[in-house]
C-alpha cells in the first residue's frame, strides 16, 4: 500500500499502477484536465543545433510549454473521440479528474530553429515518463496512480531531427498513454451496466 491507501496492481500496459481498494471508473462519464506540468531529466543539458551553446531559459521554457499543450491536447482529443468522454472544466458527480505531470523529459536534438544550417539525425526523438493520478472531482478523493516511462519510436536508421518528429513523438506518447485510460474507462462503464 502507499502512503495514501492506494494498492499496487499488476499491468500489462503501464509500468506502475495503485488503485484505491474497492473504488471503480465506472460512474464517471466526463473528464477534467488539469494543466499537465513538465520537468526535464536533471542530466539533459543540450546544446542549439550547429552549435556548442546551451539552449537559453527561453528555449527550454518553449520545449516545455510546448511538450505540456501536445500531452494535454492528445488526452483531450482521444477521450472525446467518438463524443465518448467530453472534457470539462468543471466538477461534478459524473467528472473524472485527470491531473498528469511529465518528468525526465530528454529531447535527444531539439530543434531551436536557429540560424545554422546543420541537420541532426537521431535513431530516437527521446523519452519521458508521465506521473498520473485520478481523482474523484467533487471529493478530491485520489482514485488511482500510474507512472509509465516510454520511449518515442526507434528506428534502425538514423532519421532527420525536427521540431515537427520531435512533436508527433511526444503526441504519439501522449495518444498512447490517453488509449489506455480511455479504455480503461470504458471496460468500467461496461462491468457497470451488469
Amino acid at each position: 500500500m502507499s502512503h495514501d491507501g492506494l494498492q499496487k496492481v499488476k499491468s500489462k500496459d503501464l509500468d506502475l499502477v495503485y488503485v484505491r481498494p474497492g473504488a471503480t471508473l465506472a460512474g464517471y462519464r466526463k473528464v477534467r484536465l488539469d494543466p499537465v506540468e513538465v520537468a526535464f531529466r536533471k542530466d539533459w543539458s543540450p546544446t542549439r543545433t550547429g552549435s556548442l551553446l546551451p539552449l537559453s531559459d527561453e528555449e527550454r521554457e518553449k520545449i516545455r510549454a510546448g511538450v505540456a499543450k501536445i500531452v494535454l491536447e492528445e488526452f483531450a482529443n482521444e477521450l472525446q473521440r467518438g463524443g465518448k468522454y467530453p472534457v470539462v472544466a468543471a466538477s461534478g458527480p459524473d467528472v473524472l479528474r485527470v491531473t498528469a505531470r511529465i518528468i525526465d523529459l530528454y529531447v535527444n536534438a531539439p530543434d531551436t530553429r536557429s540560424a545554422a544550417r546543420a541537420r541532426v539525425y537521431t535513431v530516437s526523438a527521446g523519452e519521458m515518463t508521465i506521473v498520473a493520478e485520478l481523482y474523484d472531482s467533487e471529493t478530491g478523493q485520489v482514485i488511482a496512480r500510474v507512472v509509465d516511462r516510454r520511449e518515442a519510436r526507434s528506428t534502425d536508421a538514423m532519421q532527420l531531427s525536427s521540431t515537427v518528429v520531435n512533436a508527433a513523438e511526444a503526441g504519439n506518447v501522449a495518444a498512447a498513454w490517453a488509449r489506455i485510460l480511455r479504455k480503461s474507462l470504458d471496460k468500467a462503464q461496461e462491468v457497470g451496466r451488469r
